[in-house]
Formats: C-alpha cells, sequence, structure tokens
C-alpha cells in the first residue's frame, strides 16, 4: 500500500502480527499447564486483534484501496 496512509497500515499489520503470536503463546502455555478453557488474556488479545483489523481496513478506504481479503 502506497497511499497517504500506507505506513500506519503496514505499522498497524505488524502489531496485529505481533498480538497473533503472543495470542499463540498464551494458548500453548494453557495447554501444556492442563487448562481445558481458553485464558482470559487470549480473548482480550483477539479482541484487540480484531479492532487492528477494523482501523486498518478504514485506513485503507480512506486511501481509496478498499478492502482486502
Amino acid at each position: 500500500m502506497t497511499g497517504e496512509y500506507g505506513t500506519l497500515v503496514a505499522r498497524l499489520e505488524s502489531v496485529a502480527a505481533d498480538l497473533d503470536e503472543m495470542a499463540f503463546d498464551r494458548l500453548r502455555e494453557a495447554v501444556a499447564d492442563g487448562l481445558t478453557v481458553r485464558p482470559t488474556d487470549d480473548r482480550e488479545l483477539m479482541k484487540a486483534r480484531r479492532a487492528i483489523e477494523k482501523a486498518t481496513a478504514i485506513l485503507r478506504q480512506l486511501d481509496g484501496a478498499g478492502p482486502t481479503d
């Protein structure tokens, strides 16, 4: 993405990837600890991830790139 918001979108995508890693780590730790329910902090990380996805989509629309899947 090369529009006005391209750099910001790239940064947000990087943060989203970091959140994915953190959430996966929490799940892996929970399994290793024998937990059978999803950790609360994993749920919260996924909420943050979805918020970043929404922000990224809005910035792409502002740049005229439209949504991407």
